[in-house]
Order: C-alpha cells, then sequence, then structure tokens
C-alpha cells in the first residue's frame, strides 16, 4: 500500500469516497433488482391465479347449464368454452394458458413433464396451487398451476361411458382413462406459463432507469463533497504546507494564511499563524541580540573565540584575528588546538569535562601559549566557560595577552 500512501489527500479521499458510494450503489442496487422483482413476480402470481380461477368457474358455469347443445355445437363443450375464454384474457399479453390433465381427452391438453408432477402433487391433495421458475433447454418461464376438481356437473361426461353425451361416446370409445371420475376428485389443472424474460422486461426497464438515476447522485455526490472537502479541508492544509516549505526554503516566518473558519481546520490555521509570529519575534530577538554580541566582541580589548568540543572555531573577533595571524574567513572553521602549544593538554581537559561534566579547565583561567600562523608564540591568560546550543556544548575562552613581547 506504499502506493497508496503516496497519493496526495485529495485523491486518497477521492478513492476512499468513491469505492464507498460504490460498494453502497452495489448494495442498493442489489435489494432494488430483488425488490423489484419480487413484486414481479407476486403480479405474476396474482394475475395466473385470476385467469386461472375466471377459466374454472366458465367452465364450472358451462357445465352445469349446457344440457344437449353440445351435440350440435362442439363450441359449447365446457372444456372448449373454457379454453376460448382463455384465449381471449390473455390476448396481446405474454401469458400462455392451458387446461392439462393426466386423464385427457385432447392431445393438446398432454402435460408436459413440470405440469405431470404438479397433477401428481394435486392428486395425492398435497396441494391446490404451486408456482415457481421452470428452466427449459430454449429459457426460463414463470409457471403457475391451480387444481380443478370434478363437481357433479362434470361427471356428465367425464362419469360412466353410459351416461355420457353420444358425441362423447361417439369420440370416446368405452374404456378410455377419461371416463369413470368421482366427485372431488382432481380432474386436471389450468397452466399459465410465462417467459422470464418478457416477466422482467417492465421490470429490468424500471431498473435500469433506478441504477441510472442512483449512479447519477452518486457522481453528483462525489463531485459535490470532493469540492467542499477539498476548500474546507485539503486547500487550508496546503496553504501550512506551502508555508512551512517557504519558511524551510527562506527561513522568513512573515507568512500569515487566511483564517475562514473556526473549526479544527481553522485552530490548525490560527496555531500555524500563531507559531509564525513567535519565531518572528523570536528571530528577530535573536538577530538583535546577536548583532549586540557582535558588537560587543569587535570592541572587546582581548581576543575571543567560540568552539566546538572538538576543537572547529566558530566565532571570533578581530582581536582573535591578530593574534592567530589569520582573518576570519580563514580562521573559521579551524582547530584552536593548533594554535595552542599545549593544545592536547587543552584538548584532554575538555574531554574530562564532557565524560565527567566538572573541571577540565572550565570555569579556570589559566596561563596559555599561544602559536600563531607564522609560528610566533604569545603569552596568554585563557578564561574557559561552556554553554550549549541545540544540546551541543559551546566553549568560549577569552584570550588575554600578558605582555607584547613576542618569541620566534
Amino acid at each position: 500500500m506504499s502506493w497508496f500512501a503516496n497519493l496526495k489527500i485529495s485523491t486518497k479521499f477521492n478513492i476512499i469516497l468513491s469505492l464507498l458510494l460504490v460498494f453502497v450503489f452495489l448494495a442498493a442496487a442489489f435489494f432494488v433488482y430483488h425488490r423489484e422483482r419480487a413484486l414481479i413476480d407476486r403480479i405474476a402470481v396474482d394475475n395466473a391465479r385470476s385467469i386461472a380461477r375466471q377459466i374454472i368457474e366458465t367452465r364450472d358455469y358451462i357445465s352445469s347449464v349446457v344440457k344437449g347443445e353440445p351435440n350440435e355445437n362442439y363450441n359449447l363443450v365446457p372444456q372448449v368454452v373454457a379454453t376460448n375464454v382463455a384465449k381471449r384474457l390473455t390476448r396481446g399479453s405474454d401469458y400462455y394458458v392451458r387446461q392439462v390433465s393426466l386423464r385427457y381427452r385432447n392431445p393438446d391438453n398432454r402435460p408436459d413433464p413440470y405440469e405431470e408432477e404438479m397433477l401428481k402433487l394435486f392428486a395425492a391433495k398435497k396441494s391446490t396451487e404451486t408456482y415457481r421458475i421452470v428452466r427449459t433447454d430454449k429459457e426460463q418461464s414463470f409457471r403457475y398451476m391451480l387444481s380443478m376438481v370434478a363437481e357433479k356437473s362434470c361427471l356428465e361426461c367425464h362419469g360412466r361411458y353410459e351416461d355420457a353425451p353420444p358425441f362423447v361416446r361417439a369420440r370416446f370409445p368405452k374404456g378410455h382413462f377419461s371416463y369413470n371420475y368421482q366427485v372431488g376428485e382432481v380432474i386436471g389443472a389450468v397452466s399459465v406459463s410465462i417467459p422470464l424474460a418478457d416477466l422482467y422486461r417492465e421490470a429490468g426497464t424500471d431498473f435500469r432507469l433506478d441504477l441510472a438515476t442512483r449512479g447519477l447522485t452518486f457522481c453528483l455526490i462525489i463531485f459535490v463533497m470532493g469540492f467542499l472537502v477539498r476548500r474546507a479541508i485539503i486547500d487550508p492544509l496546503r496553504q501550512v504546507s506551502a508555508s512551512i516549505t517557504h519558511v524551510a526554503a527562506t527561513g522568513s516566518f512573515g507568512d500569515r494564511i487566511p483564517q475562514r473558519s473556526r473549526d479544527e481546520i481553522g485552530e490548525l490555521v490560527a496555531a500555524f499563524n500563531g507559531m509564525m509570529e513567535e519565531l518572528d519575534l523570536k528571530t528577530r530577538q535573536r538577530l538583535e541580540s546577536e548583532d549586540r554580541y557582535r558588537n560587543v566582541l569587535e570592541m572587546a580589548q582581548s581576543a575571543i573565540v567560540t568552539f566546538l568540543a572538538d576543537g572547529k572555531l566558530i566565532i571570533t573577533n578581530r582581536r582573535a584575528e591578530d593574534l592567530f595571524g589569520l582573518p576570519k574567513g580563514e580562521l573559521l572553521g579551524a582547530s584552536i588546538y593548533t594554535f595552542l602549544a599545549d593544545g592536547d593538554g587543552v584538548r584532554e581537559g575538555i574531554s574530562a569535562y564532557l565524560r565527567d561534566g566538572t573541571g577540565g579547565l572550565v570555569g579556570e583561567t589559566t596561563s596559555r601559549k599561544i602559536r600563531d600562523i607564522r609560528g610566533r608564540i604569545t603569552e596568554v591568560e585563557m578564561a574557559l566557560s561552556v554553554s550549549r546550543s541545540d544540546h551541543n556544548p559551546l566553549f568560549t575562552a577569552i584570550l588575554r595577552e600578558h605582555n607584547q613581547h613576542s618569541v620566534y
């Protein structure tokens, strides 16, 4: 994840927000799809049940009122009437409706494997209504079946062969399996079939519209949130970062960032501005103090030098330049130990001070000999003190000459 850590905060926010909204979008789409699918299934069941009941009621009614008319007009046979009514009810729709039976007379009423399974279930009195999604070689279909029970009027054609009307006996001889039904026995079922693609077409259209709407809404949310976060959080942080970079590059503490709010970001900006003011004040005070110290240092009658524990000179005055025989530009960075006749002894004393925290010539005034760049020896009294800067000890030596005589 190092690549992610190196991204800008605005990019990180947009990625995280986008992933979150995509997850919410997919979850919402999943639930919406299943909700609409369940709604369509319920509508399909209600419509199929309504059609099946109308067909059964039509068949029962025709069976109860029609007597000998079918002998003259075959279209008045209850089963034929019910079939034609089903065709009219489903005209212009995707519903395919027919009557099926295990003991069928019309070959068109022969059940398929699914219908045969359900008819056996009805015959065993285990159910009177079923519906499910059935997959075939070509497609998936929504299937609904409602059982039909033999009424007394049904037995006029489906009871004993001897009691059947002449047109029935003429078409179906004695011993045909469509005779000898009993009242209350399952005589068949109304079967309704709807291609699943057609059933969900309307739901799919609404679903795609809903997805498009939600997608545009989520994109708008990402855009607005990104704009607000960039303006309220990222831009102020960028200004703070840019100001810190400017301070590091120039050493100037004069920059200030406008405070536009009183929230945590506003408090950060206010704290940054306060820090800049404090650093600016301390810097001016330090520069003034250094100027005063430098003026005092240059006015001193004795040589004064400041050096590190390793002897490297970091501050000198004019009298020190005269004493060591070098200009300041060459003197700074040189080791004081090279100018002391007993430099090794002074080095050991400073090492002892660093080790023990006391002694080692610090706080003492001792006589020393200075050898300048030309080899001239000058006797001086050296007063050594110590101070600390950034946890590093700084040693300051005041070198006062005994006399003006020199030895070559």
